[in-house]
């Protein structure tokens, strides 16, 4: 289903009684993210919500803020027309496992399979509802000399004229206490390679120094930072456009592990079945979703000294500390004239972003499984704040086959900032922890089974002694072959005889 905006999705969150008004006024500093905080961490993610009246520095902001939207299966699933996210995982694999017809049954879905890839290919078109609204800025001239302390954004947002679409006048969100500002927390950032002209949509929280200058806190291993890196060597501005609402598939689509190269919109387009419209930017040589809600214009100035970015309460449940990072100069916002502003906030798990990464997982699994055909499934739990511990079922067939699987992972995408891999037999099921835990502590012996190496860690990990390289912990929790050095007989594992546990159950069940 392709939601033509981000009210008509809002609309069927409500419909389907996900969603709760918020009609008393709440400050974006720390009220509305105590509020989201505290409605994620219930059974299932909680409800998304729409707060009508955000407040900024006291004042009332004419955008409602929308937060927590994709924060549960069920609202997953609604953001792609779907029953379930299942229904959509097995469709993407069937997809994938297509094979020349070789039937007029077959023929036609081979064609159906082949229609769905044209409808994913995005089109230009004139013009969109993000351009309802414009406001352009004067470029400032080429900085060459360090960033001097700046007066605070609650400061500037005083003196800000209300009548212009600003960042000092849209309900941008401080999240915790102790962050540097406030911070755009669901931005879809679109940058080009100056070579090739593939685009990429990446996520990327975005500071706010003032009215027209944010951070852009890409890390060394994203697609965007790469590009930065080609505009650098080159000695040129980097256009880079930011935009925020549409349709719900695009903060999932900008945060999914794609291969670099494949564009962003085209798994935007297959999810939605339906093409994404793109629209020329104002200022930059750069498309962005037509039916967007906000745009933000501007670019990046590979010379121009990097500036002090942070502190940020961060998905890791801690605090990153401040890092120089980039500066992202506006050029123009433009925005619907009703448009709602979506944001999310990080912390201790669980929160949304468990339910946006976990489907990212189910969803690029048989990718994965493509490569290693002898996975069953893989988990993410809410415990291990993404990537830092990932648990793995196999279908083991020979010995150290676990082993491969650790080193395989750690090679592919951001799987290479995955700290600990516990690696289970296809019996297990992944995602209750309880199960994993109690069979890594009865399969294995730390001595044998327990593999350590070295490479590269999430900048965000504070635990690590170098930024950026740490070490990892493979554990194989599956039962053990004669190949790898067991000698001893493997115990059968306890199971109740089906029948007497049904015959037990209806004896149960007459009785009450």
């Amino acid at each position: 289903m392709a939601f033509e905006s981000f009210h008509e999705f809002l609309r069927e969150l409500e419909k389907h009684g996900e969603l709760i008004r918020i009609k008393h006024p709440l400050a974006t500093e720390l009220e509305i993210t105590a509020l989201a905080d505290i409605e994620m961490k219930k059974a299932g993610g909680g409800k998304a919500l729409l707060i009508e009246n955000p407040t900024v520095n006291g004042e009332k902001s004419p955008f409602p803020v929308a937060i927590n939207t994709l924060g549960s299966w069920k609202r997953m699933a609604i953001s792609l027309g779907a029953e379930s996210f299942n229904e959509i995982v097995r469709e993407f694999e069937g997809l994938l496992k297509a094979k020349p017809p070789t039937n007029i049954k077959e023929t036609i879905k081979f064609l159906t399979s082949l229609f769905d890839l044209r409808n994913a290919k995005p089109k230009v078109v004139n013009d969109g509802a993000c351009k309802e609204v414009i406001h352009k800025f004067n470029p400032p001239e080429r900085r060459t000399t360090p960033w001097e302390k700046a007066k605070s954004v609650e400061e500037l947002i005083k003196t800000a004229d209300a009548k212009f679409p600003t960042l000092l006048n849209m309900p941008i969100l401080k999240c915790w206490p102790g962050d540097g500002g406030r911070f755009i927390t669901l931005p879809c950032v679109v940058t080009k390679d100056p070579d090739t002209g593939e685009r990429n949509v990446g996520m990327y929280r975005m500071q706010v120094y003032d009215s027209q200058t944010t951070g852009m806190h890409w890390q060394l291993q994203k697609v965007g930072a790469r590009h930065g890196k080609r505009y650098f060597e080159e000695g040129k501005r980097m256009p880079v456009a930011v935009f925020l609402g549409g349709d719900p598939v695009f903060p999932f689509c900008a945060s999914a592990p794609l291969p670099d190269g494949v564009d962003e919109f085209i798994l935007a387009g297959y999810l939605r079945k339906k093409s994404v419209e793109l629209v020329k930017c104002e200022t930059i040589d750069i498309e962005v979703p037509a039916n967007a809600d906000f745009v933000i214009e501007g670019y990046i100035d590979p010379l121009e000294p990097l500036r002090e970015e942070g502190p940020f309460g961060d998905h890791t449940g801690f605090y990153t500390m401040p890092e120089p990072y980039p500066v992202f100069h506006i050029t123009a916002i433009t925005h619907r004239k009703n448009a709602v502003y979506p944001a999310t906030i990080v912390g201790k798990p669980p929160m949304e972003d468990f339910y946006i990464g976990s489907a990212s997982v189910k969803l690029f699994l048989p990718v994965i499984k493509m490569n290693f055909p002898e996975i069953v499934d893989i988990a993410l739990p809410a415990e291990g704040v993404f990537h830092n511990l990932v648990f793995v079922s196999i279908k083991k067939t020979y010995p150290m086959q676990a082993f491969k699987i650790m080193h395989g992972l750690w090679g592919m995408g951001q799987m290479m900032f995955t700290k600990y891999i516990v690696v289970v037999d296809d019996t297990v099921d992944v995602h209750n922890t309880s199960d994993v835990l109690f069979h890594l502590c009865a399969n294995t012996d730390p001595r044998r089974d327990c593999i350590f190496t070295i490479g590269p860690a999430d900048v965000l990990d504070h635990a690590t002694d170098v930024v950026g390289i740490g070490s990892k912990l493979g554990i194989d929790a599956t039962r053990k072959l004669p190949g790898e050095g067991f000698k001893r007989p493997w115990p059968p594992e306890i199971k109740m005889n089906i029948d007497v546990v049904e015959k037990v159950l209806g004896i149960l069940k007459n009785q009450g």
